[in-house]
């Protein structure tokens, strides 16, 4: 009996030293096969631009296919369980936006899935530009015009927002600037583009990526940025901070999750290849074009402004009272 709990003891210890040597080895053969990327937002958008960017740098790299599968619906939720749920091996990963782990927490009663404990962060892929945008026939040409037509008409003026931050941007505008105008929710900047497009809305809170070429062909007009960097095909857009102080400035953030467990090498290899795929000069320059602008952190930063976030949005979304169960 001695010699037999002495055995189990013993062969115990052995799999503790071997786990580090097998995660080891797991992360040298990673990958042998294909990769599956889940977008929680439909083809078009932000997230999956930036996915096919760089799976496709990935794929040539590794010589193993990456997958982009399209999977939008309930605020990123849906792509959000799947992956949360499948084998922490690293062949399936997910392409989450801000709300998707650090909003979603605070507007759902029983969300499916637990943002800081189902995952394991990856890396911050990129921090959009968010703007203020209006369909280029409208008699709206700046900020306070905007401003100004709203309070004449209170209640009637309305905006397309696609995430979660943008829904959030636009009430943080109503209050900054004491207007009341009214949220037409989208399913992705893809759709919140065509709405625009075709004046169902009156403006937009949105990244450029999917209105990018209708901005350089002059169909949209950019009435606001909401931070101070550059934005070529609008030069002259000022920061919304220079007609609203109070506002602060708010961008969109995109990073990559794999399913908690997935062993911390193969977590820093993704890590890695995400981060030359984005510093290749032919990536980077489409990127931000796009207005993606890449951005790229180590796991344990990544882990750290996630949580970081996620304080800072908590109270923004309890004062807005928005919920979705």
């Amino acid at each position: 009996m001695r010699v037999s709990r002495r055995c189990i003891a013993l062969a115990g210890l052995f799999a503790l030293a071997l786990g580090p040597a097998a995660a080891q080895d797991a992360a040298k053969d990673f990958p042998n096969r294909s990769i599956r990327i889940v977008v929680p937002f439909p083809a078009g958008g932000p997230s999956d631009v930036l996915a096919r960017l760089i799976g496709q740098k990935m794929s040539e790299d590794w010589g193993q296919p990456v997958v982009v599968e399209n999977r939008p619906g309930a605020n990123t939720v849906i792509g959000a369980q799947i992956v949360a749920k499948a084998a922490p091996d690293g062949y399936t990963l997910l392409m989450a936006i801000d709300s998707t782990l650090t909003m979603n927490q605070y507007l759902y009663r029983a969300l499916p899935y637990d943002p800081i404990n189902d995952f394991a962060p990856v890396t911050l892929v990129a921090k959009t530009m968010q703007l203020l945008i209006v369909n280029s026939a409208s008699d709206v040409k700046t900020v306070n015009d905007l401003i100004s037509t709203a309070r004449e008409r209170p209640g009637r003026l309305n905006f397309g927002a696609g995430t979660i931050t943008t829904k959030l941007t636009g009430l943080l505008f109503n209050k900054a600037a004491d207007v009341r105008t009214q949220l037409v929710p989208y399913n992705g900047s893809a759709e919140v583009t065509q709405g625009l497009l075709t004046k169902s809305v009156d403006f937009t809170f949105d990244g450029p990526s999917a209105a990018a070429s209708l901005i350089q062909s002059g169909q949209f007009r950019v009435l606001a940025k909401f931070d101070d960097r550059p934005f070529p095909p609008a030069p002259s857009a000022p920061t919304i901070q220079t007609v609203l102080p109070k506002l602060d400035q708010i961008t969109v953030w995109l990073g990559l999750v794999a399913p908690k467990g997935t062993p911390a090498a193969i977590v820093a290899k993704l890590a890695q290849a995400v981060a030359k795929a984005l510093a290749d000069p032919a990536i980077k320059a489409k990127a931000d074009a796009a207005g993606l602008y890449p951005a790229t952190n180590t796991p344990a930063e990544f882990a750290a402004f996630i949580k970081a976030e996620a304080a800072r949005w908590s109270s923004v979304v309890a004062e807005s009272g928005m919920k979705y169960d």
